[in-house]
């Protein structure tokens, strides 16, 4: 039998709330984040404080950032937590991360984050990457397989291949539904993202490989050579030793790269 955390709060749909009550899957991501004082540690929604309060515990200040004008006031007069948290009310996909940084540290960014703004919230954290030392979230199950999949495979996409051009992927543990209140109608899982100190294939211009792939995926039923031909010919494929016959998701981060790179260089 599990402990269950006391919530005193309803859930709202509109912000996709369900709220991580298993005291055993707590521990296990708290355990992943690693908390500690040489980093800045930062919870993107902190919620009900599932995660927020045993990890405040570890570190002598934890920095949230919460859109929920009810939960920011819960956490601004919790007996605990009003002393440890630094408090930013706002939505984080338009949160300036930068702003953050404090001298000599990196940002340990964790957070159980609403389905509905997972994917253009990672996007949104890649800009700061290069500050990052990790990111944990839990996830929908099925984006976490997007962002750790192979080339090759169905969950190979454009958010495999942006996530896989920042970061190392590494999925974590799965969490099933019975853990969070309400229990959502999908399997969860945590995702741990570290960012690269040296990308491994550092791409001229990431607004030109960003599109690309965008544009790559358009279709993903058909080939490389139909979905690019406005950008690349055949004779560039040849170039680049890429097979234009083939799909979208059968190309390598690495390939991505190098297209984009010739891009930039034409």
């Amino acid at each position: 039998m599990s402990s269950k955390v006391h919530l005193g709060h309803t859930a709202r749909k509109r912000f996709g709330q369900n709220f991580l009550t298993d005291m055993n899957i707590i521990d296990s991501i708290v355990g992943a984040i690693s908390p500690d004082n040489d980093h800045t540690m930062v919870e993107i929604g902190p919620g009900l404080g599932a995660l927020t309060e045993p990890v405040a515990e570890d570190v002598e200040k934890l920095t949230v950032v919460e859109l929920d004008k009810d939960l920011v006031e819960r956490l601004k007069t919790h007996p605990f937590l009003k002393d440890k948290l630094e408090i930013h009310q706002g939505d984080a996909m338009q949160f300036d991360f930068s702003t953050l940084k404090e001298d000599g540290k990196k940002l340990k960014v964790f957070g159980n984050l609403p389905y509905n703004i997972s994917t253009p919230l990672m996007f949104h954290l890649f800009e700061f990457a290069e500050m990052i030392e990790t990111m944990h979230f839990m996830l929908q199950k099925e984006v976490v397989l997007r962002l750790s999949a192979s080339p090759g495979t169905k969950a190979y996409g454009r958010l495999t291949v942006m996530a896989q051009y920042y970061c190392q992927v590494v999925p974590v543990l799965e969490v099933p539904p019975e853990c969070f209140a309400p229990p959502p109608k999908v399997d969860s899982a945590v995702v741990r993202l570290l960012p690269y100190e040296v990308k491994p294939y550092p791409c001229d211009d990431i607004n030109v490989l960003s599109k690309l792939v965008t544009q790559a995926f358009g279709m993903r039923r058909k080939t490389l050579r139909n979905n690019l031909k406005s950008v690349l010919s055949d004779d560039e494929f040849a170039q680049l030793d890429i097979d234009a016959t083939l799909r979208p998701e059968q190309i390598s981060v690495e390939q991505f790269v190098k297209m984009a790179n010739h891009i930039c260089r034409k």
